[in-house]
């Protein structure tokens, strides 16, 4: 059989040993049943796997749409989220929650920095803490103290940003103790000039009346949370000085004075881990006193 007026056969292609052949990326005659599976592989790279997969289910079926009609959050200032691109998410942290409102807010996927012990724990409940945390975003890192676990840390998050992700961090390390705005630590800034992106500011608000720390029940209270995000942070006039410390403090000043404006929480220019270790060793010398009162 001859092609007719104005059709063209490409060489070699038509039907061989009962499979259909087809022309693969590079020109390859393949089995066309072997060209759609790697399309589909390379579809689930891009994807980034099961995790990305879980992610887009948990936001769009399971979780997301549950969590929409019982606490109807909002979100305010959704355009300065760029439609691609990488760029740093950084957020004030009074909840658990936090992490899961601001991604379900956001119309692109927020990878987060996550303490590698979610990922480790034996047993069924680390299995579902890993397929939680894994699902929803989180990138297992060391937060161990020394100084090779905040480099690996700080390689990570440059490494996401340079794949041109968002990146979603809390410059405060930590929940604040009592809802107020801590200090910020600078690694957000480091990060920032390494990989060259803006920093989005990102007020949380209402995640702490529904999710208190300590408690791992939420309290029913539909309409009081807000995802409320700032215009984008140009920090290029400081491109080329990663570790100057100076720069890396200012910068990380202007985020935190940008968040505090967003979010009117009060602000305290300490850290909260802190504030949280002092806070302890308070309750601490409380409870001592109680019983000597009581032996008095």
């Amino acid at each position: 059989m001859h092609a007719g007026p104005g059709r063209r056969r490409t060489p070699g292609l038509g039907v061989h040993g009962g499979q259909r052949l087809e022309q693969g990326r590079w020109g390859d005659v393949v089995p066309a049943q072997r060209c759609s599976r790697n399309v589909a592989n390379r579809a689930w790279t891009v994807m980034g796997g099961g995790n990305a997969v879980l992610y887009w289910l948990l936001k769009f079926v399971l979780l997301g749409p549950l969590l929409r009609v019982v606490y109807r959050p909002r979100i305010e200032g959704a355009e300065h989220v760029p439609r691609s691109g990488a760029a740093i998410m950084a957020s004030n942290h009074l909840a658990v929650a936090d992490s899961i409102f601001l991604p379900l807010m956001t119309r692109r996927r927020i990878s987060f920095l996550a303490k590698q012990e979610y990922f480790t724990e034996p047993g069924v409940k680390g299995w579902a803490k890993r397929l939680f945390f894994g699902g929803t975003g989180n990138v297992p890192v060391d937060r161990t103290p020394g100084s090779s676990a905040a480099q690996a840390a700080l390689d990570t998050g440059v490494r996401l940003l340079k794949e041109g992700k968002l990146l979603g961090i809390y410059p405060e390390g930590t929940r604040s103790p009592d809802g107020r705005l801590y200090k910020g630590k600078t690694g957000m800034a480091r990060m920032a000039l390494e990989a060259r992106v803006p920093v989005i500011p990102v007020a949380m608000l209402g995640t702490r009346e529904i999710n208190k720390i300590g408690s791992v029940r939420w309290r029913l209270k539909p309409g009081v949370v807000v995802v409320r995000i700032g215009k984008p942070l140009d920090f290029s006039r400081y491109y080329g000085m990663a570790g100057d410390r100076f720069v890396e403090r200012s910068m990380t000043d202007e985020v935190m004075y940008a968040l505090m404006e967003l979010s009117g929480q009060e602000y305290v220019d300490v850290y909260a881990a802190k504030a949280k270790e002092d806070r302890a060793k308070q309750e601490a010398l409380q409870a001592a006193r109680i019983p000597d009162a009581r032996a008095g």
